[in-house]
């Protein structure tokens, strides 16, 4: 094309998109695109049914620090103050009620504390004794008709934003870009990125016949951004662990959003009950995770890609033995892999879910078919670790790529704000501050964290 773009997102999930609306409002540059490989914007990990629709605050995340959980608070707050201010609110974001469960000495024990911390941060959160408990969610509290015999506690709000449509969310960011006055906005799909080079001070982005040309590049592809990164020559002591999440779905059990006391030694999300936005009167749970050789769910043609990105070798292969090494995710792994298994995943399953609702029934739980979507998990092989929160290269030179957003879409505007202040500074570009500020950071507080009790020094965001 003998256009250059100042900016090519690959990607038109909701964080590529995110990034398209942030540069084509609050930046002067002139010329913006995105560049999706299917036919419209979230057809992958922000396609509704392949998430968790949740709205990440840090309030009821147990494997934050609150350093963590004051990020993700501010990230969440950016999407609320989009969402909101749009005129087909109703479908985008959503409110219900949300608590996370203690159940045992222990977890009740650890709820108690953390909502000593919490809660000059969160003023909406309140500590739910068990007649609370009893009021918002009857299935949680009660079992065989009487309170149940487990001592429980939980954290939780009601009345908050705690359910985002991220598909929907995807498209409203696209349609909103394009309305900008004054910019050439251009968005092409159907268009599946095969190969980046460098070519003086242009980036050249192949795209089956079509080639573009672009100043600066930001690419949000999931697993498939490391293996452009590679092919720009960037990112190779990372390989990448594709994790898989499977859902069930049952009679509505519950009226809202109910989690589990996250297990600090296992990397992945505790299992959870939700509505689901766009099925009504279901409630789905989940997740359980699954390792697959795939960079897109459900999607097998995606098979060579991994192979290209895994680069299996003697430094992977310690990474996955160390992790082995550990039996609490050894067991993990081992259960989830059997969550798979025709009849045997309704009855293991089952037993995870009564905690949360004692009296859910084997016959009430349904396998949610083509629902669930792929986590990539990078490797880092120089440090021999899996990293379990965000994964972003920053070349420096005009090229961004995002693997694994932390925690997933909540932080999909802050997240775009990062790279396009990244891209901004790197072709000198003015960015609309009070615009920004006014629009998207509203009643927004920086948050001085010092003295940290030590049970909040915890691992990073699930998924």
């Amino acid at each position: 094309m003998s256009q250059v773009f100042d900016l090519l997102i690959v990607g038109g999930g909701v964080s590529g998109s995110a990034l398209l609306y942030l540069a084509a409002r609050y930046t002067d540059l002139q010329h913006v695109g995105m560049l999706e490989k299917y036919a419209a914007p979230a057809r992958v990990n922000s396609l509704h049914s392949n998430n968790s629709q949740t709205l990440h605050c840090g309030d009821i995340e147990t494997n934050y620090s609150l350093e963590k959980a004051l990020k993700v608070q501010r990230a969440a707050r950016m999407v609320e103050n989009y969402a909101t201010a749009q005129p087909d609110i109703d479908h985008l974001i959503f409110r219900y009620s949300k608590m996370v469960l203690g159940v045992g000495d222990r977890e009740c024990g650890q709820l108690r504390a953390r909502f000593e911390t919490l809660s000059p941060h969160y003023p909406g959160l309140r500590l739910l004794e068990p007649r609370d408990i009893a009021r918002i969610e009857p299935a949680v509290a009660y079992s065989g008709g009487s309170a149940r015999h487990d001592e429980i506690i939980a954290l939780g709000s009601e009345g908050e934003y705690t359910a985002v449509n991220f598909e929907a969310l995807a498209r409203s960011f696209v349609r909103q870009a394009q309305r900008c006055q004054g910019k050439q906005i251009d968005v092409g799909y159907n268009q599946q990125v095969r190969h980046i080079k460098r070519q003086g001070e242009l980036f050249i982005v192949e795209s089956g016949t079509t080639s573009f040309q672009a100043r600066s590049i930001v690419v949000c592809a999931g697993g498939h951004s490391l293996k452009l990164a590679h092919d720009l020559g960037y990112g190779h002591h990372f390989s990448v662990l594709p994790v898989a999440g499977s859902y069930y779905f049952t009679p509505q059990v519950l009226r809202g959003k109910v989690y589990t006391v996250q297990n600090d030694k296992l990397p992945f999300a505790a299992i959870h009950g939700d509505p689901d936005v766009m099925v009504p009167g279901k409630t789905r749970w989940g997740p359980t995770a699954l390792v697959l050789p795939v960079l897109e769910r459900y999607n097998w043609d995606t098979l060579k890609d991994f192979m290209r990105v895994f680069r299996f070798d003697r430094q992977v292969w310690d990474v996955l033995y160390d992790l082995l090494k550990v039996p609490d995710i050894r067991n993990y792994m081992l259960k989830n892999f059997l969550f798979e298994v025709p009849v045997l995943r309704r009855a293991l399953f089952l037993k995870d879910a009564r905690k949360i609702v004692p009296d859910l029934r084997y016959r009430d739980l349904k396998f949610a078919h083509h629902v669930g979507g792929i986590r990539p998990q990078l490797i880092d092989k120089d440090n021999r670790k899996l990293m379990m929160g965000e994964a972003k290269i920053d070349t420096g030179v005009g090229a961004v790529f995002n693997m694994t957003p932390s925690p997933g879409a909540t932080c999909c505007l802050e997240n775009a704000e990062v790279d396009m202040r990244k891209i901004a500074g790197y072709l000198g570009a003015r960015v609309d501050e009070e615009g920004f500020a006014r629009e998207l950071l509203v009643d927004d507080k920086r948050h001085e964290v010092e003295d940290l009790p030590a049970h909040f020094i915890s691992g990073d965001a699930a998924a």
